[in-house]
């Protein structure tokens, strides 16, 4: 599932739960009798989903969302009132579609540009390296065993961070070090580890397209987005 449906699904979410919060302040609502099993079920599904959701509503793109017209949209395609239907079924998925699409494609814009602003300013810094490809580095600690070739297998313990400091992996904190081949990793890695005697610890900083580029990964790691790594090599592994 791309990034753009994910979204439309967190506003599908965010509107149950739009309905939730804005029916906690009308008296009707409060006012609500469980007459029966159906009206104790249908109160619980709406009180689940709102508890469930509503952080939902925090990760609408752009401006913040308006719940009253929200609730009226919902209202109308809930009771089918064609009266008061501003856009047909279809032209308001076309327009989600679209509405999500564009934010994301100016999330995406706005992360790189924070990226590339970042490491113009961070490479003027005292100790800051930068190789042919962009990727930037400083030494913590060089360590004088053999540096590893392309080919080899090495052990890291290793930090992986986003430009606002949110740690998105660390072998370091599980305690446990990572086995892997030099290639077979991101571009920013395999340049780094082959500049890095045994022994060491750097910090590199990697620009989008030797990461992740514009695919991103996971949930954290955004397209674009810049990602700051503090690396030990441990070892070279003997295959």
């Amino acid at each position: 599932m791309n990034r753009t449906m994910k979204r439309i699904n967190v506003l599908v979410a965010a509107v149950i739960t739009a309905v939730g919060v804005s029916a906690s302040s009308c008296d009707s609502i409060k006012s609500a009798k469980l007459h029966s099993d159906v009206d104790s079920a249908s109160y619980a599904i709406g009180l689940v989903n709102g508890f469930s959701f509503k952080q939902n509503l925090s990760t609408f793109p752009g401006d913040p969302i308006n719940l009253d017209v929200l609730i009226a949209g919902l209202a109308t395609g809930l009771k089918e009132d064609t009266a008061s239907q501003k856009m047909t079924a279809e032209e308001a998925q076309a327009y989600i579609q679209e509405y999500f699409q564009k934010a994301q494609t100016q999330e995406t814009e706005k992360t790189k540009l924070e990226g590339e602003k970042f490491l113009e300013e961070n490479k003027t810094k005292s100790g800051v390296i930068v190789t042919e490809s962009g990727l930037q580095y400083q030494v913590i600690t060089e360590g004088t065993g053999p540096k590893p070739q392309e080919t080899d297998q090495v052990k890291v313990h290793y930090t992986g961070s986003l430009l606002d400091g949110t740690v998105f992996d660390s072998s370091t904190q599980r305690g446990e070090p990572v086995t892997f081949g030099v290639n077979q990793v991101i571009k920013g890695w395999t340049e780094g580890l082959q500049i890095m005697p045994v022994g060491s610890k750097y910090i590199f900083w990697i620009p989008s397209e030797l990461g992740y580029g514009e695919n991103g990964a996971g949930r954290d790691i955004k397209p674009n987005s810049l990602l700051k790594f503090e690396v030990e090599l441990l070892e070279i592994v003997e295959q």
